[in-house]
């Protein structure tokens, strides 16, 4: 009796194990969510900057958006791996990404003649004469993000500051509440190109 009760609690045992292993994988598919009537479902990425991070204070004013080309979307690619290179967090990229959008439209400019303001180069408008570097220096986008971040990361509490203020005291700009209007756009880009 020993040996025959040993033999059904080991068969009983075998086929549970068995019917686990033929089901678990259909098991676990009967809770993933499915597309009702051909509509997909949506999936949240995980690996996206927060944007409570990204706008902590939320947006300040009416926001201005532009449609990117190809080069103003490497240009924000290039300020987001300075950035990472910076070691400095989500933040710092949105207000660069703001600064450089209401500075330059996130273009490279070069010299632009009557139209520039003073000797005003690259992303974010630096000038050579007030010591931001040599020419071909601030328009190196690395080298251009680089340098606004220093002068942000000597402002103190510049991660809780409005974007607008930590972006102008870098910036000493004749037009201090120009910056606010791109933090939106800004947060979505970051969001956008972060983990990409």
């Amino acid at each position: 009796m020993n040996t025959m009760l040993r033999k059904t609690v080991l068969g009983v045992a075998g086929l549970a194990f068995t019917g686990g292993v033929f089901a678990g994988p259909i098991a676990a598919h009967a809770d993933a969510p499915t597309a009702a009537a051909g509509k997909p479902v949506a999936a949240v990425q995980a690996d996206k900057p927060d944007m409570g991070k990204l706008i902590p204070h939320g947006v300040q004013g009416a926001q201005s958006k532009i449609t990117l080309n190809d080069e103003q979307t490497g240009n924000v690619k290039a300020i987001i791996a300075a950035t990472k290179k910076a070691g400095l967090p989500e933040r710092a990229a949105v207000i660069s990404i703001a600064t450089s959008l209401q500075e330059s439209k996130l273009e490279n400019l070069g010299h632009l003649g009557d139209a520039n303001d003073h000797d005003s180069l690259g992303l974010f408008q630096q000038r050579p004469s007030s010591g931001w570097g040599t020419p071909e220096q601030i328009t190196n986008p690395e080298y251009a993000t680089l340098a606004f971040e220093k002068g942000l990361k000597q402002i103190d509490g510049w991660q809780d500051m409005p974007l607008t203020k930590a972006a102008q005291t870098v910036q000493v700009s004749a037009y201090p509440d120009a910056y606010a209007q791109w933090e939106q756009q800004a947060a979505d880009l970051v969001a956008q190109h972060w983990n990409s």
